[in-house]
């Protein structure tokens, strides 16, 4: 009696078996406590370091073009423009110093790394080849709207330049180059474009500096989007080879080299 009174009770539990319970196991079973649900193991937020926040604004700071190629950097001078101490200025200095975004020269101190006409003509080259290819994938798929993400990025940066937002036009400028590689759907694209895409930001930053017409900026790109959106691939390919040309021509031509 009591092993049916207990093969009833956890099919009850289980909630398999509805019926009362045997009258002998009514008194004699405790009730099953009721089972909470588990909470997620997930990590606690945590606040950046003093040396993550050093090394953030730093990089930020030369792919914006707020720091320039050639200019000096001293640990003194960094850590009280951003009030911490030598410590994390020195190892954000290592680690932009393995991205190659600064050198370091033995007994010459720290500068941000140069960029050579070479380096330029270099990136731009590059910057052609992946991103014609990424149009020609983008401009192939067979999906409704799919330019429209463009066209509104292009709206917004119109908008930037006419408030004379520096900062916005080339986050924008740069989202725009960006979304053509995602939107080509080829991952080894993408990764390819990740290992030249600090240095094309700078140097696209570096452009939109000298480009005192905002406004232009953004539109040099509708001609682009005007085709890509009639579907004439070979017009729109010989627009954005020009347009990325252009730029990198702009900054070559007239570029020149710190000492």
């Amino acid at each position: 009696m009591r092993r049916n009174a207990k093969i009833v009770y956890n099919l009850q539990a289980t909630g398999l078996y509805e019926g009362p319970l045997p009258l002998s196991s009514r008194h004699k079973l405790s009730p099953v406590p009721e089972t909470r649900a588990m909470k997620p193991n997930l990590p606690q937020i945590k606040n950046m370091s003093i040396r993550e926040q050093s090394l953030d604004t730093l990089r930020e700071a030369i792919l914006s073009g707020e720091l320039k190629p050639g200019q000096a950097l001293t640990e003194m001078d960094l850590s009280r423009q951003l009030g911490v101490s030598r410590a994390p200025i020195r190892e954000a200095l290592r680690i932009l110093n393995s991205e190659g975004l600064v050198e370091t020269i033995p007994y010459h101190g720290t500068k941000v790394s140069r960029l050579t006409k070479d380096d330029i003509e270099e990136i731009y080259g590059m910057r052609i080849l992946l991103e014609s290819y990424a149009l020609e994938r983008v401009m192939a798929a067979d999906e409704p709207n799919r330019f429209q993400q463009l066209r509104d990025m292009v709206g917004e940066m119109v908008s930037a330049g006419d408030r004379g937002d520096l900062s916005a036009v080339n986050a924008l400028d740069r989202d725009f180059h960006d979304a053509l590689i995602d939107m080509s759907g080829h991952h080894l694209l993408a990764a390819m474009w990740q290992t030249v895409a600090m240095k094309v930001r700078q140097v696209m930053a570096l452009v939109n500096r000298r480009n005192t017409d905002l406004t232009r900026i953004a539109h040099n790109h509708l001609p682009l989007l005007d085709a890509m959106e009639a579907g004439d691939l070979a017009p729109a390919r010989d627009i954005l080879r020009a347009h990325i040309a252009t730029a990198g021509d702009l900054i070559a031509e007239d570029w020149v080299e710190p000492r």
